[in-house]
């Protein structure tokens, strides 16, 4: 099962600045480019556009697999996928890499990568980790948002809670709820006593173990695109049901794997970010369309990297239509696939800036929406029908 990088304050303390480097630099295709209308080469874009995920191939990035052209190639010591950056079907003329995160990078947080290695332009940002590291010296600012609403849920036995229907019902029951130790929502469930303290144990791994030796007595984290397929579908000791809530729902309204860079990135490359944007959002629409020929691409990278994650055409299949189905891939209210609700950001930033002091977090004075997320580079006339 899936294990997503903590949110922890401190991680990136000890970053170096040495760069991680392995990016391809072939002379790129500026004759094909030109015929689409989307040169990339012309728009400043480096040779490699290095994009950094925060977990092993998966549907959750198929946006970003989608930009991967024919005769792409798998590095499965450095774990990353390199090809033709596409856009409607032809070369823009730089190459595009995707590399995968979690164990790839040692459970690292994204942020802390991008300041590792600046050749990476874009990597998964969420605003709850932005918000955390906006007054230090790890500040990101996003510039797409592929998902509207983030996957992450909380997940129970419907047969043992059979009144259970949200997250802050499950405080009534007493039940166990395991998490990641460090994740910020919680802190925000039990400061606000959606949840309380006495019932929440940090020790969950990733595992399933836990939750099938408890008989439907605990809950725990997951995500909706994820775990409830593989819990009914694939899972040998379950094979049914769980009823779950995105903590979206429960208030903790953060923006997830959105793209984001370093302030220094963003500004460096603000003509080629105004070019590939748009093509990105384009990515996300098409990729929910039609998934097939990409998730046939993020599988062949499991396959290939044989790291122990496992995943199948089943779960691909089942998360594109979760994403849909549950409108996590969705337009933001004015209308556009990829765009921030600038409202929704400044009322996270209310709601989370208090929960990241009280952990010790430097958040900056007076924070804003404009500090960590823009719409600069959003064409809003790329939208879902």
């Amino acid at each position: 099962m899936k294990k997503r990088p903590l949110l922890a304050t401190a991680v990136i303390a000890a970053l170096t600045l040495a760069a991680c480097g392995g990016s391809d630099t072939a002379a790129p295709d500026t004759t094909a480019a030109a015929a689409t209308g989307v040169d990339l080469v012309a728009a400043g874009c480096p040779a490699t556009v290095s994009l950094q995920t925060d977990w092993n191939p998966e549907a959750e990035h198929g946006n970003l697999y989608q930009l991967i052209g024919p005769g792409y190639t798998v590095d499965k010591e450095k774990l990353r996928v390199t090809g033709d950056l596409m856009a409607g079907g032809k070369t823009t003329g730089v190459k595009v890499e995707i590399r995968a995160g979690g164990p790839a990078i040692g459970y690292s947080q994204v942020t802390a990568e991008l300041y590792k290695d600046p050749s990476i332009l874009l990597g998964f940002t969420s605003t709850d980790e932005q918000v955390s590291h906006s007054g230090d010296d790890f500040p990101t600012v996003a510039v797409v948002a592929p998902f509207n609403i983030n996957p992450q849920i909380i997940m129970w036995d419907p047969a043992t809670y059979p009144d259970v229907k949200t997250i802050a019902d499950l405080k009534a029951t007493g039940a166990k709820v395991r998490y990641f130790d460090g994740a910020a929502y919680m802190d925000y469930f039990t400061s606000t006593g959606i949840l309380d303290k006495k019932q929440v144990d940090g020790t969950y791994d990733g595992s399933p173990a836990s939750f099938i030796a408890a008989g439907g007595k605990d809950t725990q984290q997951g995500f909706g695109t994820a775990e409830p397929y593989f819990y009914k579908n694939v899972l040998k000791d379950w094979m049914k049901d769980v009823g779950y809530q995105y903590i979206h729902d429960a208030g903790w309204t953060a923006y997830a794997q959105s793209l984001g860079g370093t302030p220094a990135n963003i500004a460096k490359y603000d003509t080629c970010l105004k070019a590939l944007v748009p093509v990105i959002q384009q990515a996300a629409l098409d990729y929910v369309a039609a998934p097939d020929t990409t998730n046939a691409i993020i599988l062949d990278a499991v396959n290939q990297y044989n790291n122990g994650w496992v995943y199948d055409a089943g779960q691909a299949k089942a998360a594109v239509a979760k994403m849909q189905e549950d409108k996590l891939v969705a337009n933001s209210p004015d209308g556009t696939l990829g765009s921030f609700d600038m409202d929704r950001i400044t009322a996270f930033i209310a709601t989370a800036a208090p929960v990241f002091t009280s952990t010790g977090a430097k958040v900056k004075d007076g924070l804003v929406a404009d500090d960590i997320v823009t719409n600069k580079y959003i064409n809003p006339a790329i939208k879902l029908g």
